[in-house]
This record gives structure tokens, C-alpha cells and sequence, in this order.
């Protein structure tokens, strides 16, 4: 399944306004527990994941991204949830926790498959890679922007 399939226009939410990335993480997470995608815990999970293991990631233009995510068993069905954010959040980095990255950009993963997460990871990570992309996504407006951005 590609982005596309996965992420609903109600799993949308445009320049929010988030004090942290607990915020951010626990709001993704509430849209995806709303519409039935993801078990209780799920939020939890997320947050207790991106103590341990952050999802920060440094892109190549002005606006960084963070793909938080957990582990299968807290998830019903394979959903994303996108947000763009209204000011930069801190993330710890990915490769180097001790690193906060400033962030704009957060898709939150919620995969049923260890296949499909690796799989998702690295179409997700292919498209923050493209400052086009990037860009589209954070000029939208609508949920539909955020998806005619997406397919490129």
C-alpha cells in the first residue's frame, strides 16, 4: 500500500499549533484513535517509542521532518496521520538523540505489518527527500492539497 491508500483526509491536520512534540505525537495519535485505526495505548506507545528510539529527521531544505511510529500490535488497521505545523517543534534526532531538529513536518505511522513498515519508512523517507514535495506540503491549505502534493 502506498501513502496514498494509507492516509485519509480527516487524518489531516494543517498548520497546527503544538507547544511539543508529545503534543504533536498525542494529536496525530487521537485522529487515528477517532476513526478506529489504532487500539488504546496507541499514544502511549508512540510517546514511550520516541523517548527511547526519536524519529527526528534533518532534510536537506528549511523544514525537517519526524515520522514517529510503534510497533504493530497497537495498531487495527494501517493508517497515517500528516501534520503540518504552524511553528518548529523540537525532535530529538533520529541518528543522534542528544540532537534536537527542528520540525515542521510530522507523519505518523500506524502500520499492521513489519513488512509494510519498512516499506512505508522508505517511501515516506524517498518523498521527504524531494524539496518539491516538501514544499507542496507545507504551502497547503486543505487536506486535498496535502495530497495532490504527495503524488507529486
Amino acid at each position: 500500500m502506498s501513502i496514498l491508500d494509507l492516509l485519509r483526509p480527516e487524518a489531516i491536520l494543517i498548520n497546527l499549533d503544538a507547544a511539543d512534540s508529545s503534543e504533536v505525537i498525542t494529536r496525530l495519535g487521537n485522529v487515528l484513535h477517532a476513526s478506529g485505526c489504532v487500539h488504546d495505548g496507541f499514544i502511549e506507545a508512540a510517546l514511550k517509542r520516541e523517548a527511547s528510539m526519536p524519529t527526528g529527521l534533518p532534510l536537506m531544505g528549511d523544514i525537517n521532518a519526524a515520522i514517529p511510529h510503534v510497533d504493530i500490535e497497537y495498531v487495527k488497521k494501517s493508517s497515517l496521520a500528516l501534520a503540518t505545523l504552524s511553528h518548529e517543534v523540537a525532535f530529538c534526532n533520529m541518528v543522534n538523540p542528544d540532537e534536537a531538529v527542528p520540525v515542521r513536518l510530522v507523519i505518523m505511522l500506524a502500520l499492521d505489518q513489519p513488512k509494510s513498515q519498512v516499506e512505508t519508512l522508505q517511501e515516506v523517507a524517498g518523498l521527504l527527500q524531494n524539496p518539491q514535495i516538501v514544499s507542496g506540503l507545507m504551502q497547503a491549505k486543505t487536506p486535498e492539497e496535502i495530497l495532490s502534493a504527495l503524488r507529486g
